[in-house]
């Protein structure tokens, strides 16, 4: 990575202007990321805006900021940025950004999943990073920028929610070193650990119950499945966000390797369909093989199709791995 950051450097410090944008349906990590970035380029005096396909997710409002972030396939300051940069997302298309949303600027692409297509004219990837907000920490001591609290509790939300609380296996000394910076420079751990898993709303409640009646146990009890539709969201008033952490409730039952959570997108026929595993599968490889990617322990696809032939379809290739 020590090439391409000095690439990155140089082409943030020549940009006019600059927008921060992430993955649609953004997580921890896309948005504690661009929240984190955009304190530190600002306060180095540099023009930057936030942009994004789809809102920031109710759990995230609580950075400071988080409201400057404009959402929709227009983005309304076009005219003043050079550069765009993405953060943590592996593919262009999954920006869910028209053509248009690009021309006239470069794309900087600064994220750690191994699927990454390098789609950027500078590319930053960094696959053995717990988080694309721990390759941020790097790139803001690397540039000498201030890390504020703003920062850091931006930094801190990515790797939080990307290490699974800090027992996912991307959890090395070495993040725990970068965590204590963290705290050092402002970032409180309970209020954030609040925000993020201990807000819910009864619309999520309700919605969870739901989805937790769907559970099926395949595979010879390796793997666990779930699904949530459009008729539960109806039923319950909740909305997508709110399927956060869902699947971990398949990963953590006894003897389960994979888990599955097939999500409906609203008002479509596409389904968001997401995978963990424990220690052994990657699947990261079987979403390769569905169009999608991520990591060995989490990774996720797109498809389309009813229910059932979308589950089928998966069902297959699952099972492939425990043949």
């Amino acid at each position: 990575m020590n090439n391409d950051i000095n690439l990155v450097c140089e082409a943030i410090r020549e940009a006019r202007g600059i927008v921060l944008t992430t993955h649609t349906s953004p997580d921890g990590d896309g948005i504690g990321s661009q929240i984190a970035l955009y304190h530190a380029l600002r306060d180095a005096g540099l023009k930057v805006y936030m942009h994004n396909r789809d809102g920031v997710p109710r759990i995230y409002r609580f950075l400071e900021n988080s409201r400057e972030v404009t959402q929709g396939e227009r983005f309304p300051h076009a005219d003043e940025v050079d550069l765009i940069i993405s953060l943590d997302c592996g593919s262009k298309t999954r920006l869910g950004m028209p053509d248009s949303f690009f021309e006239g600027a470069r794309l900087l692409n600064i994220d750690h999943h191994a699927s990454n297509k390098r789609y950027g004219d500078i590319n930053m990837i960094h696959r053995e990073a717990c988080a694309t907000g721990a390759m941020i920490y790097d790139l803001i001591r690397h540039m000498d920028l201030l890390l504020s609290k703003s920062s850091a509790d931006g930094i801190y939300v990515a790797v939080l929610t990307d290490t699974g609380s800090f027992h996912h296996p991307n959890t090395t000394p070495e993040v725990h070193m970068m965590t204590a910076e963290l705290i050092r420079a402002g970032a409180a751990p309970w209020p954030i650990a609040m925000e993020v898993y201990e807000s819910g709303s009864r619309a999520r409640l309700a919605l969870l119950c739901d989805c937790l009646e769907t559970l099926e146990i395949r595979d010879g009890g390796r793997s666990a499945w779930l699904c949530v539709d459009e008729s539960m969201y109806r039923k319950t008033g909740a909305i997508e966000e709110d399927t956060e952490g869902f699947i971990d409730y398949g990963r953590g039952l006894e003897g389960v390797e994979v888990a599955v959570l097939l999500r409906q997108e609203r008002d479509t026929a596409r389904w968001k369909v997401t995978f963990r595993s424990k220690m052994q599968e990657d699947v990261g490889a079987l979403a390769g093989e569905l169009g999608g990617g991520g990591h060995r322990h989490a990774a996720g696809c797109l498809l389309s199709g009813t229910l059932d032939d979308v589950r089928d379809r998966v069902r297959r290739i699952v099972s492939e791995l425990f043949a």
